[in-house]
């Protein structure tokens, strides 16, 4: 394997491709104990139209998920149940543009690696188990359908988005998934999850050479074919200026999101990143003069926060949380955004953000999930976010303004709320 050292970091980061397309990454980590591996498709909720053998496919909305849940199934039993009984502490999820599996262990690694890299690999599906999970998963989507937080950040992305399949939920709707049947899944397993769609990261006191030994020993020998996706060809103008729902809730809440232009595939990704992250900051952070100000006038509370996301072809950057008066906070958002672009930022401001996120990101490198999940996100969006520190270097505060000025605008904003109820 060919180790990548980061002087600046102290990481050194082990490299292979095996010759059936697999990436593998491995950060040893020798005075630990713990072990953590991570196991990943590029195949998430938004892939739900795709070629396979020369024929387009529209699967139902949430088939990444269901499959995801049904992965676990073996003719010997459930992998999840004989993980645990191994020692690990097993899990899964699954976003818009991913899906992974992990564990992490102490003892008997090398024996849980290769049953995740088996049950992964290996669908084993029948019209019975697939049946059986349809009213396991739906129940879990009634669940979330009734959660206020959900139903204001998926609303929000359905008011931004006209066709992209960012706006599908990754669970579905009760009724998509009632269209599932196992040749559908296997189907998408064919497609997706091969080893040269996939990622194997391994964080721990391991040996390298080790895990990329039982990888070739257990993974398939051939890779797969590139599958085309198509998400939706997505103007520039909002679905929907506004969204607004009456639920069980004690005060209102509420999302501003803004439309960003999508962000590039590559290096300069990882700048892309950096720019979201920094322009929340400075507009809506704690530290920031719009926090500090309705925040002592009551309009917004602990509650209050947002983030800047990134998917394959989508970028948005969203706010929000309780308030007494939504509007006037999402266009208070707008104002400051605004302002901040005509005047700029105090400096010694806009110094203290950029080091708080520079440490931030140093912080992330603590916690083995954050560097396995980081590394892999990375792979699959073309860039080493292992080089954050060269692009905090470059980053000037006119960068940052320039990104909310391109981005945070009128135009593009959108307004998500959840209302109380009239008795």
């Amino acid at each position: 394997m060919r180790p990548v050292h980061y002087e600046r970091l102290g990481e050194t980061v082990y490299c292979e491709t095996l010759p059936n397309g697999l990436e593998i990454r491995v950060v040893p980590k020798p005075d630990h104990v713990k072990k953590y591996a991570f196991f990943a498709t590029r195949y998430g909720g938004m892939d739900t139209r795709f070629q396979l053998s020369g024929k387009w496919l529209d699967t139902p909305a949430g088939i990444a998920h269901y499959l995801e849940h049904k992965m676990f199934d073996t003719e010997e039993g459930n992998a999840l149940q004989k993980l645990a009984k191994n020692g690990a502490e097993p899990n899964a999820f699954t976003s818009n543009a991913m899906t992974g599996y992990y564990f992490d262990s102490t003892d008997h690694f090398d024996e849980n690696l290769e049953i995740l890299l088996s049950f992964v690999s290996i669908p084993y599906f029948t019209e019975e188990s697939v049946a059986k999970e349809q009213g396991i998963i739906g129940q879990e989507i009634r669940m979330i359908e009734d959660n206020p937080d959900w139903q204001i950040y998926s609303r929000l992305l359905r008011a931004l988005y006209r066709t992209h399949t960012a706006r599908t939920s990754i669970a579905g709707t009760v009724e998509s998934i009632s269209h599932i049947t196992a040749e559908t899944l296997y189907d998408c397993h064919k497609a997706f999850y091969t080893p040269s769609n996939m990622i194997l990261t391994v964080v721990g006191n391991v040996d390298p050479g080790e895990v990329s030994g039982l990888a070739r020993r257990v993974l398939p020998k051939e890779g797969g074919p590139v599958i085309p996706r198509d998400y939706g060809d997505e103007p520039e103008a909002l679905a929907e200026r506004e969204t607004r729902q009456a639920m069980e809730v004690s005060s209102p809440q509420f999302l501003a999101g803004w439309k960003c232009r999508p962000a590039p595939e590559g290096g300069d990704r990882l700048r892309h990143m950096v720019l979201g992250d920094l322009a929340c900051d400075l507009l809506f952070g704690e530290s920031s003069p719009f926090y500090q100000r309705l925040y002592s006038q009551g309009l917004i509370n602990s509650s209050f926060g947002g983030a800047f996301e990134l998917m394959p072809g989508v970028a948005y950057l969203y706010a929000g949380g309780e308030s007494k008066d939504p509007r006037a906070v999402a266009a208070g958002l707008q104002k400051e955004a605004d302002r901040l672009v005509r005047e700029g930022v105090d400096g010694d401001f806009f110094q203290r953000t950029l080091r708080a996120s520079f440490g931030s990101s140093l912080r992330g490198l603590n916690s083995f999930e954050n560097i396995a999940v980081s590394l892999t996100e990375g792979y699959f969006g073309g860039y080493d976010p292992f080089r954050f520190p060269e692009v905090f270097d470059a980053i000037t505060q006119q960068d940052v303004l320039d990104f909310l000025r391109d981005n945070v605008t009128a135009e593009r904003s959108a307004l998500s709320e959840i209302v109380p109820k009239e008795a």
